[in-house]
């Protein structure tokens, strides 16, 4: 019984550094977030910037340390296998009155697959499952709730969003906080009606506000009988100095626009992430669970939540996984699965010679777009190591591809012994699904092509204004979305815009050189010529005519080097998650001439509307 006791003591100490190290890394992700109001309130644009990109890589590094502190006291890579399944066991009983309980079942999977050979990874050894409900588990005592709830009377509906925009206590003043009121009010009555209060007649709002880039919002919902009506509240510096709500945005798909996949991270304090993400998932049903958890800044969350969803999906489907429709592309391997909504994209070992890459200079770009301002215009992607799959559900056109592209990232086994064998896929980062634009804009009707290229125009502007120039700027390497967004998602050719060398084609020297196919001047390494992008992408003439109407400006140096010399001095863009014309201050300016009274002018609000969808 002895050396029981003694080892059950040993897992039982494993089983609290393990939750150690978590609660490390929860509390400095927690305050990076809390330090996210200051930053805003002081309008550190740059700071905030940082602080987002910094935190994606807390994980990885709280991890690490686990890892470390575990083989250095422990021997943890030689323990038995008799002992993890006793840590594990230890580990949930910690978690019966944890707050996090989903997120440090996530750390448990991933300090212990780094320390344990793959073939550990198992249902014994880590949470293929959550062990521990999530359900009902509320703010500790003192602390914020997950939301508050406000009960309005009509004769006093102002007054209760007056007070709840106040109550989250921001340490600038509004320039015109009953003008906003007004306008906030107004517009929900607008969207509401005619109805009469019931008996439940409420708002709730989450009580931390949703940081992002230069923009604060409120997040919560409108309930009357039946009827629930999700809502956010952008609050902005305004240019007076003061604060500005800049728009009300009201509807689902608002909400799905605001909490992108293709957008950053917020940076939002939770005492209680999952109360949080079933809040978010009564305003956006359709929104997947991972998808909210990244959205949240816990992305390693997301990832472990979309592989689950993704194992079940392969339990209750039958459809093979096979070479995704399009054109190949010269670095990217990329399949999916037609009754899946992503694809799986693998680096290629080899590459044609106008390729001049490696594969760590693509993941590079790929850590690039994780940790930059996506501005609803780059899709996030989730990586992957050593995702095993089946065998059965795969093509042999595909097989074929893989063996041939991709042979050090592909093992085909039963490396369990199981009689079933697995493709092992040893690095493959996953997207959501798009369709590629060149197809789109082959199906698509007259005017279904007009808006699409309009959106591509408007989706390059945008990354400029984060500057992300796109490298690669051919239709197949943007996608369209469900609502008519357009994309970027290839990204081994991205640069930032401040590093790129914009420069007007030279004239020719003489009568020879302009006959000449081949080009007569020097070309450096990040030159970029804008005026010859036309010729690969402007072929068709319904789509020049188009382009050249809204994003003729796309084909001048001039416009690009603007671009550049904005940034380098210290400009920060804004680029909201919705069109100019719902902002209160546009709305104002159309019906009265009066001065707008936004900050820096939004950069897509002198652009042309693609469609009321995007």
């Amino acid at each position: 019984m002895f050396p029981h006791r003694l080892t059950d003591s040993r897992a039982f100490d494993i089983a609290r550094a393990l939750i150690e190290g978590f609660d490390r890394h929860y509390r400095l992700f927690s305050q990076t977030n809390l330090e996210a109001k200051g930053r805003f309130e002081r309008a550190d644009w740059h700071g905030q910037q940082r602080a987002q990109r910094e935190r994606i890589q807390f994980y990885d590094t709280r991890v690490d340390e686990a890892a470390e502190r575990l083989q250095r006291e422990f021997s943890a890579a030689t323990l038995a296998m008799d002992v993890w399944q006793q840590v594990k066991l230890h580990y949930i009983g910690l978690l019966v009155d944890h707050k996090q309980p989903e997120l440090a079942e996530t750390f448990f999977n991933s300090v212990t697959t780094k320390i344990l050979h793959r073939s550990y990874f198992h249902n014994d050894f880590i949470f293929v499952r959550p062990a521990v409900s999530t359900e009902y588990i509320d703010s500790p005592e003192g602390a914020l709730p997950t939301y508050r709830a406000y009960y309005p009377q009509l004769a006093c509906w102002r007054e209760t969003w007056r007070r709840l925009v106040l109550d989250f206590g921001l340490d600038v003043p509004f320039e015109d906080l009953d003008r906003d009121i007004d306008d906030v009010a107004c517009e929900f009555e607008r969207q509401l009606g005619d109805f009469q209060p019931r008996a439940n007649f409420q708002i709730q709002v989450l009580s931390s506000l949703f940081f992002r880039n230069k923009g604060a919002y409120v997040v919560g919902k409108v309930i009357n009988g039946f009827q629930e009506t999700p809502f956010a509240l952008p609050v902005l510096h305004g240019e007076r100095g003061g604060l500005v709500i800049d728009a009300l945005l009201h509807c689902e798909d608002d909400l799905l626009m605001l909490f992108s996949y293709a957008r950053a991270y917020f940076m939002v304090h939770m005492e209680v992430p999952s109360a949080y993400v079933q809040f978010l998932r009564s305003l956006m049903p359709r929104k997947p669970r991972a998808e909210i958890y990244s959205a949240l800044g816990l992305q390693k969350q997301g990832k472990n939540s979309f592989y689950r969803d993704l194992l079940y999906h392969l339990r209750h489907s039958t459809d093979r996984f096979r070479i995704a429709p399009g054109i190949k592309g010269m670095v990217m391997l990329v399949f999916d699965l037609p009754s899946f909504p992503f694809v799986f994209k693998l680096i290629k070992d080899y590459y044609p010679p106008q390729k001049d890459t490696t594969r760590e200079q693509i993941k590079g770009k790929y850590l690039l777009v994780k940790t930059h301002d996506r501005v609803g215009r780059m899709a996030d992607t989730l990586e992957y190591s050593n995702v095993a799959l089946p065998r059965s559900r795969f093509e042999d056109e595909l097989i074929d591809e893989l063996r041939r592209f991709c042979p050090s990232l592909l093992e085909i086994s039963d490396r369990d012994g199981d009689g079933e064998v697995e493709v092992i896929l040893n690095h493959v980062y996953i997207e959501r699904r798009m369709i590629p634009l060149n197809i789109y804009l082959q199906e698509a009707a007259p005017d279904q092509v007009a808006r699409a290229v309009i959106e591509y125009g408007n989706a390059i502007k945008d990354l400029v204004a984060a500057n992300i120039f796109p490298g690669d700027m051919l239709w197949k390497n943007f996608g369209v979305t469900r609502n008519g967004k357009v994309v970027f998602y290839d990204y081994d050719e991205i640069e930032y815009v401040t590093d790129c060398n914009f420069r007007r084609v030279p004239p020719p020297r003489n009568e020879e050189d302009e006959l000449s196919g081949e080009i007569w001047y020097a070309v450096g390494p990040k030159d970029v010529f804008p005026e010859t992008f036309g010729p690969f992408l402007l072929g068709h003439p319904g789509v020049r005519e188009v382009f050249m109407a809204h994003h003729a400006d796309l084909l001048d140096a001039a416009f690009w080097q603007g671009c550049k010399d904005r940034i380098l001095a210290g400009h920060v863009h804004d680029v909201f998650p919705y069109e100019p014309a719902r902002r209160f201050g546009a709305r104002r300016l159309a019906a009265t001439g009066a001065p707008a009274r936004a900050g820096a002018p939004h950069p897509i609000d002198e652009r042309p509307a693609a469609a009321a969808a995007a």
